[in-house]
């Protein structure tokens, strides 16, 4: 399958820049995936597509502040780091390990040493340990103040927007690129299609008797990484961590049970739910893990019925997934109705549903 079939045209000005100005308020276009019909709306009309008795699924991940600004030491040339994943077990020291995508590669060898800088006089530096492919590097980041790494990183680190958000990120995003249902510290990425959810519409849904559950995937470079090959079925992903709690597979074999629907909220959720049911047989599995599922048309779907997403970008394993679910010819022309009446796209864009 060709690549070129998930591109499309997209006017720069959709690319959202800001968040909302309210959360909760973004826009929604819902699509029947059995007839194609489409209903433009809001995203507190969610519940009104829904049914009693269907379970919506959530990834309560958290991002976690991964871009850090710094300079070589002692040249003073300017650096750059993404934490990509860390490779050391411990978790919570003055020392840690990771891997990284660090900005200028080419100056960046094994022995560089690089300090970090903050608001804050955390005292985090860092040595390249490694190099690898894609500008990735193996580093060695440590404290001299007596706090750990990982809160050096909380306090001077920058939040990791996207790059097709053409500013510097702001206080503001620490909220605003974040779920209001975040509590497993773990990500680069939010799960974007969770970003729409405000306390009173998770109240909506549980008060029309569709109930709410969570699991965690922590979101990692693997899960935007660009699509650089031409055939489709030759993409690979990364493998990304995963917990599923048992009240959460209950739940949704009950759902299935009685004949009800999964409703998963994001890319990431549903690569989880069907990883695991892909391993198991075609049933969920409480637990942990890793998965590297990449999800494109011709996919067999054994758990999730609904996806709830935002906009993305042209020939993504995203859109790819969005296609798989509810079909090529669908998608693409969900996505022209949504050009053509000015839905914001990707990660603080407007959201679509499909049931």
């Amino acid at each position: 399958m060709d690549v070129r079939e998930f591109a499309f045209a997209l006017p720069p000005e959709l690319i959202a820049q800001e968040p909302p100005a309210v959360r909760g308020s973004s826009r929604l276009l819902h699509v029947n995936r059995r007839t194609g019909a489409r209903t433009h709306t809001t995203i507190d009309q969610v519940a009104t597509f829904l049914d009693a008795g269907d379970v919506v699924v959530l990834n309560n991940t958290k991002v976690f502040p991964a871009r850090l600004l710094g300079h070589r030491d002692p040249s003073g040339g300017a650096v750059e780091c993404l934490l990509v994943s860390r490779l050391s077990s411990n978790e919570g020291g003055s020392e840690e390990v990771w891997e990284a995508l660090m900005h200028p590669g080419q100056k960046l060898a094994p022995g560089a040493d690089v300090v970090f800088e903050g608001s804050h006089s955390e005292g985090l530096h860092g040595e390249v340990l490694a190099r690898h492919f894609h500008g990735r590097r193996s580093i060695r980041l440590w404290t001299t103040s007596g706090v750990s790494v990982r809160q050096a990183v909380d306090a001077i680190g920058h939040v990791p927007l996207p790059p097709y958000i053409k500013r510097d990120d702001s206080p503001e995003d620490r909220d605003r690129y974040q779920t209001v249902f975040a509590r497993e510290r773990g990500s680069i990425a939010a799960p974007t299609a969770g970003l729409h959810f405000t306390a009173q519409i998770l109240d909506g849904l549980k008060a029309a008797g569709i109930q709410v559950v969570e699991l965690t995937l922590h979101v990692g470079y693997g899960t935007f990484q660009p699509v650089r090959v031409a055939d489709v079925e030759d993409h690979r992903l990364e493998a990304e961590p995963y917990d599923i709690p048992l009240s959460t597979v209950v739940a949704l074999e009950t759902a299935h049970a009685n004949g009800k629907r999964v409703v998963a909220v994001g890319t990431t959720t549903t690569r989880t739910l069907e990883a695991v049911a892909r391993a198991n047989g075609g049933r969920l599995v409480a637990g942990a893990g890793q998965t590297d599922l990449f999800i494109y048309p011709g996919f067999e779907f054994r758990i999730v019925s609904g996806l709830l997403t935002n906009f993305h970008l042209p020939a993504s394993s995203l859109i790819m997934l969005v296609a798989a679910f509810a079909g090529r010819t669908a998608v693409m022309e969900a996505y022209a109705d949504a050009i053509a009446h000015g839905y914001r796209f990707y990660s603080y864009g407007d959201a679509m549903l499909i049931t």
